[in-house]
């Protein structure tokens, strides 16, 4: 394979690295039950790498969870639970599920590794231009006409959604810092595996000596690339529902990407090969964490291909040339 030689280069300390690995929503379930019996295979990769030595650290996406606990409180009840809350929510249940099901393959396999889940909040400025076009669907469905009354009486952002009906949207700012830094590292120095920055974080802005929750959702690839590189990781993996990130995609002349350094990425980019509601944020994520360090990478693949993929045996892989 073309990519051999490379892949023995980068892959030999691989168990002495700190790996964060950003986890999608097919690594999750739609429902807590389903949820709850996903997450038992989710793991397995992960615990494979704290196995090899590696400090590992879990992020996750909370898109359809947050979305069910928020249509949740707005059925059952006249108030509307604030989404700062849905967000909190959503990291205590799927860390719950997440630990339980850390825990049980850590036993299954003899190791004895703690499993901590921090809720996280993630501040954001109050002037991303992101607040002013907000762009992240959530919520019910609804007919052109019961949207432009729930916009007047609630003060939401509601547009029409690909065809199927209009939905409340709300911003996705950039992170900028992450509140629980410090004690994520504590963790992660104790060696724990630590979940966090779920969903992207909380967004919250700075008031005074204060933070306040706002309504908003951080995309978790970005959130996670700031994780990663604050606590200087040496490995970002963003995992997928494909193998690897492609030119073409979905086209007859698609072309698997393998090994990419950050200058011909910026170019791809540029070209428009990636889907800017889905490939674009990982791929930039990506981008974002490696670049400023020559000593980074990170790794785009699925879940299932993520052992092979760090044995060099497939994903993408972006690196910073020398």
């Amino acid at each position: 394979m073309e990519n051999s030689v490379f892949y023995a280069i980068i892959y030999v300390d691989m168990k002495k690295q700190r790996i964060v690995v950003a986890l999608g929503g097919n690594a999750l379930g739609k429902t807590a039950e389903e949820q709850s019996q996903i997450v038992k295979k989710t793991v397995r990769p992960l615990v494979d790498l704290v196995e090899g030595g590696s400090q590992v650290l879990i992020t996750h996406g909370n898109g359809p969870q947050v979305g069910m606990i928020n249509l949740a409180f707005e059925s059952a009840s006249e108030e509307t639970m604030p989404f700062p809350e849905c967000g909190a929510m959503s990291q205590g249940y799927i860390g719950y599920h997440l630990q339980s099901a850390l825990q049980a393959e850590i036993q299954r396999r003899g190791l004895s590794v703690p499993v901590a889940t921090v809720i996280t909040q993630v501040l954001v400025d109050p002037d991303d231009p992101a607040f002013a076009d907000p762009t992240k669907p959530i919520g019910f469905f609804y007919d052109a006409e019961t949207a432009k009354k729930i916009s007047a009486e609630k003060d939401w952002v509601m547009k029409e959604d690909s065809g199927r009906g209009w939905r409340r949207h709300v911003a996705s700012p950039l992170p900028l810092e992450i509140v629980e830094l410090e004690t994520i590292k504590v963790l992660a120095e104790a060696g724990q595996i630590v979940i966090t920055v779920g969903g992207g974080g909380i967004p919250v802005v700075s008031r005074g000596d204060e933070y306040e929750g706002v309504a908003a959702v951080i995309d978790k690839d970005f959130a996670s690339a700031k994780l990663a590189e604050t606590i200087n990781a040496d490995l970002l993996i963003i995992l997928t529902t494909v193998d690897n990130i492609a030119l073409h995609y979905g086209m007859p002349q698609q072309e698997e990407l393998y090994d990419v350094d950050t200058e011909t990425i910026k170019e791809y980019i540029k070209a428009g090969h990636f889907a800017a509601g889905s490939m674009l944020p990982k791929v930039m994520a990506g981008l974002h964490f490696v670049e400023p360090d020559e000593g980074r990478q990170a790794l785009i693949t699925s879940l299932a291909n993520a052992k092979s993929g760090l044995a060099g045996e497939g994903g993408t892989r972006i690196y910073c040339r020398s």
